[in-house]
């Protein structure tokens, strides 16, 4: 626990060090990584756990092959799904009226198909999520800008 302090001390006095433009440009490569990563998950149809999203429901009035694109192909589009980074922090978020689409699938809440339509409750699909991998992306990143 002791070495993990001082790297943690290390860390932070190499990041002291930086102007706040240098931390500022680290942390909008740090959200373009991950929203990339966010991109990739969705586009291969997958939670950020790994696991594969549950597919539509098949009823008698949907027949199969019907549906001729992949859930989501337009949230993932950088237009919906955009970074924010300052000196101090970056996310990555949902934009405009696709948030509350976004939410609806991610959390699996209930919805009305259309405006009149039933309510009716939605798999949960985790659209953007953390895992291991992007961790070990993230921490390459740090160190990668932050020692010369």
């Amino acid at each position: 626990m002791d070495d993990l302090q001082r790297v943690d001390d290390w860390l932070a006095a190499l990041l002291a060090n930086l102007e706040p433009a240098a931390r500022q440009r680290m942390m909008r490569e740090l959200a373009q990584e991950l929203r990339r990563n966010q991109q990739q998950n969705i586009r291969l149809q997958r939670n950020p756990d790994g696991s594969g999203y549950e597919p539509r429901k098949v009823t008698a009035r949907t027949k199969k092959g019907r549906i001729k694109r992949q859930m989501f192909s337009k949230l993932r589009m950088a237009k919906y799904l955009k970074i924010a980074a300052s000196s101090d922090s970056a996310s990555v978020q949902f934009e405009g009226t696709v948030q509350r689409i976004a939410r609806v699938h991610h959390y699996g809440l209930r919805d009305r198909v259309s405006h009149k339509g039933p309510q009716i409750r939605y798999a949960q699909r985790r659209l953007i999520g953390k895992n291991k991998k992007i961790n070990n992306v993230m921490q390459d990143m740090l160190l990668v800008s932050l020692i010369p």
